[in-house]
């Protein structure tokens, strides 16, 4: 594996940005304040792409194809572009590009506190306190898996997981498997367990649908033309709830494999409404499955139109297509008894959320979210990148990373030049005096 090449860094623990986290966030901006000449180092808690090696499960790969995936300076240069990288191929994408942008990492360093200070922060690790003017945080969106509180009444004899937890269906007890959970990661688990002989039943609450492939493209191409990735934060009517939406119902595969509810029942997987409590072991569960289904099937009928009204006149391009509506049951099923229908696990595919509890700083909304204004936190010199739609739709995807690392480090230049000025003003004064 290639080795990641550490700039020296002066002996002196004070430095103009501390950087936490050695993803693909904390290494994009990294070499852009290079390229700035701006002196900051990179913290990360374990390895280089540590989320990615740590806390996937197996068969994981990208929603996004090669072609797409590229961050500042550096792209996919092998020769499967229409195919989607598995983790390990991820891992050693980022650890390359750690290489090539010869990034300051400092590895096994974990973020122990972040405190404001007269001249900007005190970060302290595990290793040694950083004093600096400027903090990133490229920590991740998706640290801790969000497991509702219900939970907690699930019969002690039933197996509990997260995706976090799950690796494979080798480590699944026999029996059935109640999957909480319809975006990307409840669907392709799902799909997973039904291959391996499992029964499954998947809650299904508020979810996006989306092809793989559209009139011969990657759906993300076409997003991506048409300029739905890059629609910005600013643009959305109502921003909060579009940082909560789920991931696409989407899977990276050769054959542009479409994974959606229908191809999942016909699979033989048992769809009902969102999870709402348990009773006595039996799982209950709400009458809103075909609401949810139906207002996703028009959602993503608007988005092919759009997609539609922005390519017409292309040359060699298929038609339109159109796909069947969900198909849900007259009478679905609202309760399931976990015994009788020998379900032994519970996955909760029910999202994630950052982890902030070394951040000492009240910069922290009644939910645990940062505030922040397209990642410039609500105190100065403060940074945050890859959150969901933080600066734009394409935020939270690898490929999209860098117009929003270029917005940030370029704030974060002026900041640093104008502390300069009134730094010198400052001093200017104290002599003229």
């Amino acid at each position: 594996m290639t080795k990641v090449r550490h700039i020296r860094l002066r002996p002196a623990a004070t430095i103009d940005v501390v950087v936490i986290g050695a993803g693909h966030a904390g290494l994009a901006v990294s070499h852009l304040l290079s390229e700035q000449a701006i002196e900051h180092v990179v913290l990360e808690r374990g390895e280089v792409a540590n989320t990615w090696r740590h806390e996937r499960w197996d068969s994981l790969k990208l929603l996004t194809p090669n072609w797409q995936t590229q961050l500042p300076g550096y792209h996919y240069a092998g020769n499967d572009p229409d195919g989607f990288m598995g983790m390990s191929d991820v891992v050693q994408f980022i650890q390359n590009y750690a290489a090539f942008t010869r990034a300051p990492v400092r590895t096994n360093t974990r973020v122990t506190s972040v405190r404001r200070n007269q001249t900007g922060y005190s970060v302290a690790t595990t290793r040694e306190t950083w004093q600096a003017k400027c903090v990133v945080i490229a920590s991740g969106a998706c640290n801790i898996a969000q497991v509702p509180a219900i939970a907690s009444n699930v019969p002690d004899n039933v197996s509990q997981l997260t995706p976090h937890q799950y690796h494979s269906p080798a480590q699944i007890q026999g029996g059935g498997v109640l999957v909480v959970g319809a975006s990307a990661s409840g669907m392709q688990l799902a799909d997973e367990l039904l291959k391996a002989g499992h029964a499954v039943t998947i809650a299904v609450g508020e979810h996006v649908r989306m092809p793989r492939s559209y009139r011969g493209k990657d759906i993300m191409f076409w997003m991506d033309r048409c300029g739905v990735l890059g629609e910005r934060y600013d643009e959305v009517e109502d921003i909060s709830r579009g940082r909560r939406l789920p991931s696409a119902q989407l899977v990276g595969s050769h054959g542009k494999r479409l994974l959606d509810l229908n191809s999942l029942t016909d699979q033989g997987a048992r769809i009902t409404g969102r999870l709402v409590g348990f009773n006595n072991g039996i799982a209950q569960f709400s009458g809103s499955l075909r609401n949810v289904c139906a207002l996703a099937d028009l959602k993503m009928t608007r988005l092919l139109k759009t997609i539609d009204e922005q390519i017409t006149g292309v040359r060699d391009i298929p038609p339109p297509e159109r796909f069947e509506d969900t198909r849900v049951e007259e009478s679905p099923t609202l309760s399931v008894n976990l015994k009788n229908d020998a379900i032994n696990t519970i996955i909760w595919a029910t999202g994630f959320r950052p982890d902030y509890s070394w951040l000492d700083v009240p910069v922290l909304d009644r939910k645990g979210q940062l505030r922040h204004d397209g990642g410039v936190v609500e105190s100065p010199g403060l940074y945050v990148l890859g959150l969901p739609l933080m600066r734009r739709r394409k935020s939270s995807f690898i490929f999209g990373i860098e117009d929003d690392a270029r917005d940030i480090s370029g704030h974060l230049t002026r900041y640093l030049k104008s502390n300069i000025r009134s730094d010198a003003h400052e001093l200017y004064q104290h002599h003229s005096c």
